[in-house]
């Protein structure tokens, strides 16, 4: 009677035992899907973190190896074009260097006086003097 009475004591405790890893189990599976879906979430933001920065690292790479580049293939294509037009101009000019200068220099004094004429006809119309 003693033994078959630590049986059946057994036999509650092991399925009391068992009920509450039961209930744990049920009370803890939300949390394990919601850690398994954030840790799903964080592997994905890691994954676009990772190829954004490869993907800028090899625009860097390819920036400073020149073929991201077009600044250096205009800075030619713009020196180019001042020879050519310094060449054609020389090759087209009417008259020799030395007389180019002058006429523009005179040009130049041209404009020069007409602006001094004209702002000090201001000054004197407005009555300031400076």
């Amino acid at each position: 009677m003693k033994g078959t009475s630590m049986n059946k004591i057994f036999k509650i405790l092991l399925g009391v035992g068992l009920y509450l890893l039961d209930q744990s189990d049920s009370a803890t599976k939300g949390v394990r899907d919601r850690a398994a879906g954030s840790l799903g979430d964080l592997r994905d933001t890691a994954q676009e973190t990772y190829e954004a920065a490869a993907e800028r690292l090899a625009r860097a790479s390819k920036a400073i190896r020149g073929g991201d580049s077009d600044v250096l293939r205009n800075t030619l294509v713009f020196t180019a074009g001042i020879g050519v037009g310094v060449g054609v101009g020389l090759l087209l000019a009417p008259a020799r260097g030395d007389e180019t200068r002058t006429v523009i220099a005179d040009k130049v004094h041209e404009v020069g006086d007409k602006v001094r004429r004209q702002f000090s006809t201001e000054r004197a119309a407005t009555g300031t003097r400076g």
